[in-house]
């Protein structure tokens, strides 16, 4: 019997050290070792289509971002600026190509950043959740926040372009409708002038008893921070026939099918519940919603709709 039980001992303490050793090493990997790709010299950028990489973080060296870009010919200092951010498939140059024509017929400075991740089947957290947490679960600090790496990457455009304008303009489809509508509730403060958020696959509810990424709990919102986001222009933007929950990837645990059995239904909840609660505290409310027909989940055509929710 003694025999058994030292070698099952030896047995569990080799599983428990492999395991100590992966975990510190993904640990490790995932937040010491730099990432990204390499840095390009700092420059003006290009008429039409341009990239450049740059530190996604204002003091920290250890996450660089790759940045593309769309400037119509006859764009010029303080006209429209347009985010555009790419869904679960990080695919920050299709919408780009997107966007190049929707550019320039409506001459808006298009920028979409491109969140790369290896892994990016396997986690959202670092994306479209914000980066509020680490894979591990652990917080992240603020100016870590993927939300923040917009603003910088604003403020390094307006530094390196002599820009002069001071706010811009968000659109994002899929995961990157629940980046938009995450980064409205999460930092009001954010610079944005007009938000649309398209076929979001589930949504931030307004709930604080609901852990996040399904609710607010475990963030640092606030009852003064909501009514603040509230007071942003945010439009929901749906496709009619976004109805699909075979279409893609589609989160179908408990708590996102609580809001509805497709993204089409889950936009609406999550609208009319952020509209109730509103109403409710007789807070201001300029969050939209709209629909647009025979579209599905197609982010080409929700972003040549999308230009129409954008202030001239």
């Amino acid at each position: 019997m003694n025999k058994i039980f030292k070698t099952f001992k030896k047995i569990f303490l080799a599983l428990m050290l492999v395991l100590i050793v992966l975990i510190t090493s993904g640990y490790i990997y995932l937040y010491k070792i730099p990432k990204g790709p390499e840095l390009t010299e700092v420059r003006t950028l290009k008429t039409k289509s341009d990239s450049f990489v740059m530190h996604a973080y204002k003091n920290s060296e250890r996450k660089s971002i790759k940045v593309w870009t769309y400037k119509p010919e006859n764009w010029k200092n303080r006209d429209r600026i347009l985010f555009v951010m790419h869904g679960g498939g990080r695919n920050a140059d299709d919408y780009l190509d997107a966007w190049k024509e929707i550019s320039e017929k409506n001459n808006v400075l298009v920028i979409v950043p491109e969140f790369e991740n290896k892994f990016s089947k396997y986690t959202t957290n670092d994306y479209q959740e914000g980066n509020l947490f680490t894979f591990f679960g652990s917080r992240n600090p603020k100016e870590e926040w993927a939300y923040q790496v917009i603003e910088n990457i604003f403020d390094q455009i307006k530094k390196t372009n002599s820009i002069t304008n001071e706010n811009y303009n968000i659109f994002g489809h899929s995961a990157g409708g629940q980046f938009v509508h995450r980064m409205i509730m999460l930092m009001p403060e954010a610079r944005i002038e007009n938000a649309i958020a398209a076929n979001a696959g589930f949504y931030t509810l307004p709930e604080e008893d609901l852990e996040y990424p399904y609710g607010l709990k475990n963030t640092p919102i606030t009852d003064s921070s909501i009514k603040e986001s509230f007071t942003k222009k945010l439009t929901i933007l749906l496709g009619e026939n976004d109805n699909d929950p075979n279409l893609e990837t589609f989160r179908e645990t408990e708590l996102a099918m609580q809001q509805g059995k497709h993204r089409l239904e889950r936009g609406s909840n999550f609208y009319k519940r952020a509209n109730t609660m509103a109403k409710e505290r007789l807070w201001n409310f300029n969050w939209e919603i709209d629909t647009i027909q025979n579209v599905g989940h197609n982010y080409r055509e929700m972003s040549s709709q999308a230009i129409n929710y954008i202030a001239n």
